[in-house]
Order: structure tokens, then sequence, then C-alpha cells
């Protein structure tokens, strides 16, 4: 079962997400701030990351920017309300593999997912 880590700090939308993406299949394990993702991300090694960039404590470039520090290889996707095409930029510049602005669009979001662990799946053949 693919493993994903949920980076979220609101509740509302880290519990709709996570319930949807539960019913697809996917195992979801959930962090509400920064310092919790990277320990989450080491502990769980999931096999994808949901990174919300606005997170109380540490945000989610300083977390996609600690992880690729790290080595890690694990994509992560970015979701943000920040969709101007400089934010998807700065998102990658920060080390996320796919930007996803919010309102969440699910069946887009699934897609980038989808993406994202085949080029993960390939690299490492």
């Amino acid at each position: 079962m693919t493993k994903l880590l949920l980076v979220e700090d609101h509740d509302e939308l880290s519990d709709f997400l996570s319930r949807r993406l539960r019913r697809r299949g996917f195992e979801v394990v959930v962090a509400p701030d920064g310092p919790d993702a990277l320990r989450l991300a080491e502990e769980e090694a999931p096999d994808l990351i949901l990174l919300d960039m606005n997170l109380p404590i540490m945000d989610g470039w300083t977390v996609a920017r600690t992880l690729r520090q790290q080595a890690s290889t694990m994509p992560i996707i970015a979701l943000t309300a920040h969709a101007m095409s400089q934010d998807r930029a700065r998102a990658l510049e920060a080390g996320c593999d796919e930007h996803h602005a919010k309102p969440v669009d699910f069946d887009l979001l699934l897609s980038q997912i989808d993406e994202a662990l085949l080029r993960r799946e390939e690299r490492e053949g």
C-alpha cells in the first residue's frame, strides 16, 4: 500500500484529504506542522509527501529544503494558496517536485500523485 505523509495544519482540510485519500487506497499519516513532518518523514518513510507551505513553527519551504539536504528522494507535492507562477518556482526551488494550488482539485491532485510516484519509480529503476 502506498504511504502518503499529509502535512496540513488546518484540521478540516487535513480530515477531508486524508479521508478521501484513504478511500482511494492510500495509507495516510498526518502531521500538523513542520517539525512533525520532518520527524514522521524519517520514522514512517512515506512514498510521497503532500506539504502545505504555510505551516506553524516551520514553513513548508524549510521542510522541503531540509529533506533535500538530508538527501531524501521521496517526492514532495507543495499544497499552497500561493498560485502565481513565481510561487510554483519557489516551491520547486525549495525541493518540491510539484505544486498544487488550493483549493484542492482532488482529481488533479490524484494525477499529480500518480505522476510523481511513477517518476520516482523510473529514477530508482
